[in-house]
């Protein structure tokens, strides 16, 4: 009979495995809600264009302009948001971008051009708008949720690192 080159140890009777956690957690707080974020301020953007840009009077009637009817910015602002939402779509049907295109970068350059777009038409009213010279709330909800798309990109890049 030949002898076993390691001998059994036997365990401590003293030591016992902690219980598993019945409810996981994962770390919380503003930084992990990077992603709930994108996909809010991305809806709201795209609802946006179907809010009041630009309102004015004139003899008697109240004018109104929505921004899908401000030109091809408003246009661009509705398919702005929906991109987002389709990201939030892939990622949650699991598919995801190539890992040299990071998706915050891709959540913030959209939020920065969807920014530049609202604020070009904050800027600028169209010429056949004139009697609508003032603002309508729609256009200043839209400002914030570019701006907001912009964070939530930022907070994805702090989860991602």
């Amino acid at each position: 009979m030949q002898e076993p080159d390691e001998f059994y140890e036997a365990p401590d009777p003293a030591y016992r495995p902690l219980p598993p956690d019945p409810y996981p957690r994962t770390p919380g707080g503003i930084w992990t809600a990077g992603a709930r974020i994108s996909w809010v301020a991305g809806l709201v953007l795209m609802l946006s264009s179907f809010m009041d840009w630009y309102a004015g009077s004139g003899e008697g009637l109240t004018i109104g302009v929505i921004g899908w009817h401000t030109g091809t910015l408003g246009k661009l602002v509705f398919f702005l948001g929906l991109a987002i939402i389709l990201l939030a779509v892939l990622r949650e049907a699991g598919i995801e971008l190539p890992p040299a295109i990071p998706e915050s970068l891709i959540v913030i350059a959209i939020g920065a051009l969807g920014t530049i777009f609202v604020l070009i038409r904050l800027i600028s009213i169209p010429d056949k708008f004139l009697p609508a010279d003032g603002r309508g709330i729609g256009i200043w909800i839209a400002l914030v949720a570019a701006v907001a798309v912009i964070f939530a990109g930022l907070l994805r890049a702090g989860e991602e690192l």
